[in-house]
């Protein structure tokens, strides 16, 4: 974990939030019927990830984010990082590639994963398609992290902040992220029985270039296809840094080539009204080749001088997925809904180290996760009266391997190879749930509960250390309650409550090293993690303003914190630094935001104003310390002109300054921690529609130039270090990108 005590805005920011309750207030003055109708039509998106089921945002107590294709092209959102650059709450971590053989994992994850009102990693439900994708392993310098993703397959990006969803498992502590890939029903409307789209595009910040296409058809009233196909090359992300030296003290990024590959294949088969049988291959394939000029040694030598570091990583992951929807119209249930799904993900780095005159080094780890997941929901709808009442209920099963395995030459002194971080694991977890929805004229009540246990059962074969199996079981109530005080103002509130097991690599990790005077060692007394979260929220759908409140806090109880040192001295052959993960005690988490666009178009054209600010505080409660993994506040706000063929839009988002009062200063050993001063960025981009099926995007990212950092990238770094440019985020840099549909 990681903290921060109470965030406020920054002088610049200030102004513009305190702006809101005008623009509110005028926009309850200036309402016009006609306006709030398209308003509310434009807003009531539809979700699936709030309810397992197709459901209006609106009808939701939970705070959602969803990124739909419309907005990912004119975007021109190529990763996970550029899909949540203007979102409030919630980001994600980059750090450059700066790290060695042996020491050092900054930036082996790339885009390590998301962050969500101050809570990361593992912590964060990650799907496709409601499947849960691999999880990120992190132990000394073996980093992986969460990038199982291509944005080219994806029609929508839908965030659930909060760990409001008892469907789809009680794990997601900080929320949950689902991907919704392509579908065959988006390019064969209007009666079409083939259709498609293709796609080209440069992005400056990594020097990329992208190219893909896909292709859907209707075989007859039964049958259905769809064919997703991405490639895509880039660099190192730019920065700020002007050292180009090939050593330690280099600023600029390492040279990097990134080369992407995905697919995606889907038969959809409708034999009858009352049926629908969906089977989907994804492959994604990610491979980056790292000089790491950064990890050379300075004149002069020494015999173990590092005179050259290259790396490589791959990341794959591969789904097969069953997807079936009947309608039953029984006394039992009218729908059911069976999901049967294998997912093989693999992740390994090699690095081969050059040294001046002693042996040559490699490293080369791997992390691979097999996982089936089975699921079976169904629901069944009864009326009263006036009353209405929607019954969810169903079960999740999943099994998933975990394997690790650490080869090279050339072990460092008191080791050997090959060795395990952690045995093998079969990590095995079932869950029965149940939601209730009422709905009664103005007032949804829904409560849900989730019965989980989950059970590691770890293998003593190749592991040098006792291995030790683990089980429990939890259950995770929750109750939300939305009221429509009129068709354009709402308010909800919800309760949840998370429950988290500690995984393969938490219980058993172990690692010695008698002649360095260090090791880590298992934990079979680990508890879950658990947390008591309530939000609060306030809709409005007034006139030519639309916006969102939300008000938030969680206790977290049993956190557990990975390779905490429990004792000894580092370097004590007799007493050695001993590490160990371990429960920490407690956190409380708290924020709000505010979200909300104003729109003066009339008949889809003219301007709108889109705006966002989020802030959210934590501390650790056992040592009154902040949390570090909460990002400072953010805003955003946009100008937008839609006019007939073209548009233009310019965005402007701030990032406040990390003050020295929402830093734990002890997690940097030497020094004091490097303090992110507030910047303001603004992109400028335009989307011109040559003809009705062919479109051109074009955009300025930082278009002032501006040097600036992100808080989640430099933590660990000191405010002394002479790098700290090679942190720094792009300068300005242009995007282009042409869209035909046919």
């Amino acid at each position: 974990m990681a903290a921060q005590t109470k965030l406020r805005p920054s002088h610049r920011i200030a102004p513009r939030v305190a702006l809101l309750p005008c623009l509110i207030a005028s926009g309850l003055g200036l309402a016009a019927p006609s306006w709030a109708q398209q308003r509310v039509a434009a807003l009531n998106e539809v979700v699936v990830s709030g309810s397992r089921s197709e459901q209006a945002r609106d009808d939701l107590a939970v705070s959602t984010e969803v990124i739909g294709r419309d907005d990912i092209e004119s975007k021109q959102i190529t990763d996970i990082r550029d899909a949540v650059r203007d979102l409030p709450n919630v980001s994600v971590k980059r750090s450059p590639a700066r790290f060695g053989l042996a020491q050092g994992n900054t930036g082996r994850d790339g885009n390590a994963g998301f962050n969500i009102r101050g809570l990361d990693g593992n912590r964060v439900l990650l799907l496709t398609d409601g499947i849960r994708t691999p999880r990120s392993y992190v132990f000394s310098a073996n980093a992986f992290g969460r990038d199982y993703f291509d944005i080219g397959l994806v029609e929508r990006i839908e965030i659930i902040k909060g760990p409001a969803s008892a469907l789809y498992g009680s794990d997601g502590l900080a929320g949950l992220v689902n991907f919704i890939t392509r579908d065959p029903s988006s390019y064969l409307r209007e009666g079409k029985s083939f259709g498609g789209s293709a796609s080209i595009g440069y992005s400056g910040d990594d020097n990329g270039t992208r190219g893909g296409v896909t292709l859907a058809g209707k075989a007859n009233d039964t049958l259905q296809w769809l064919i997703s196909a991405n490639v895509g090359r880039s660099s190192a992300l730019e920065n700020m840094g002007t050292n180009n030296a090939a050593n330690v003290d280099r600023t600029t990024p390492n040279p990097q080539r990134d080369r992407n590959k995905a697919l995606l294949a889907k038969v959809i088969l409708t034999p009858n009204a009352d049926q629908r049988h969906g089977f989907t291959f994804e492959h994604i394939d990610k491979t980056s080749r790292y000089d790491l000029l950064s990890g050379a040694s300075k004149p002069p030598f020494s015999s173990t001088s590092v005179i050259g570091l290259n790396a490589k990583t791959d990341l794959q992951r591969d789904r097969f997925t069953y997807d079936g929807r009947l309608r039953l119209n029984a006394a039992v249930a009218d729908n059911l809904l069976a999901v049967v799904s294998y997912q093989k993900a693999k992740s390994r780095e090699f690095i081969y180290e050059d040294r001046y005159t002693a042996a040559d080094r490699t490293r080369d780890v791997t992390y691979d996760e097999s996982t089936w997941q089975l699921g079976l929901q169904a629901d069944k709808t009864i009326r009263m009266g006036d009353w209405a009442q929607k019954i969810t209920y169903g079960f999740d099963y999943t099994r998933t391997n975990v394997e690790n395995l650490q080869t090279g030459l050339v072990p460092p002194t008191g080791e050997s190879y090959p060795l395990k971080r952690f045995p093998d694991t079969r990590e095995t977890s079932s869950a029965f749930y149940v939601q209730d929805e009422f709905i009664h004229d103005r007032w949804s009540i829904t409560p849900g509960i989730r019965f989980d246990r989950f059970s590691l059962d770890a293998k003593q074969a190749g592991f040098n250390a006792q291995a030790v199996s683990l089980s429990g079981s939890a259950v995770s109530p929750k109750l939300g309650v939305l009221f429509r005080a009129t068709p354009q103002w709402s308010v909800y509130g919800n309760y949840a409550s998370g429950f988290k097991a500690p995984n393969a690599f938490q219980v058993n990790n172990f690692f010695e090293n008698v002649i360095s005077g260090y090791r880590t060692i298992p934990n079979p007394n680990l508890k879950p993690e658990k947390s008591q979260n309530i939000e609060l929220g306030l809709r409005g759908r007034t006139g030519i303003l639309s916006f969102d409140v939300a008000a938030f806090t969680g206790d977290y109880k049993d956190l557990i914190e990975n390779d905490r040192q429990v004792g000894g001295v580092f370097g004590s052959r007799t007493n050695p630094a001993t590490f160990q993960s371990v429960n920490i005690g407690r956190a409380r988490i708290s924020g709000f935001e505010i979200k909300g666009e104003l729109d003066f178009t009339n008949d889809g054209n003219g301007f709108t104003v889109p705006f966002a600010y989020g802030q959210t505080r934590g501390r650790d409660r056992t040592n009154n310390r902040p949390l570090n993994s909460i990002d400072p506040s953010k805003a955003s706000v946009g100008v937008k002109y839609q006019a007939p063929v073209w548009s233009v839009r310019l965005d402007a988002v701030n990032h406040a300054r990390k003050k020295w009062s929402d830093i734990d200063g002890t997690e940097v050993t030497t020094g004091t921690q490097f303090q992110t001063p507030a910047a303001t960025t603004f992109d400028l981009s335009a989307q011109w529609r040559i003809r009705k099926d062919l479109r051109l995007n074009a955009s300025i990212t930082n278009l002032t130039n501006k040097r600036y950092w992100m808080w989640s990238d430099v933590r660990g770094l000191t405010s002394t270090s002479n790098i700290r440019d090679a942190y720094t985020q792009p300068g300005r840099s242009f995007n282009v990108s042409l869209v035909a549909d046919f």
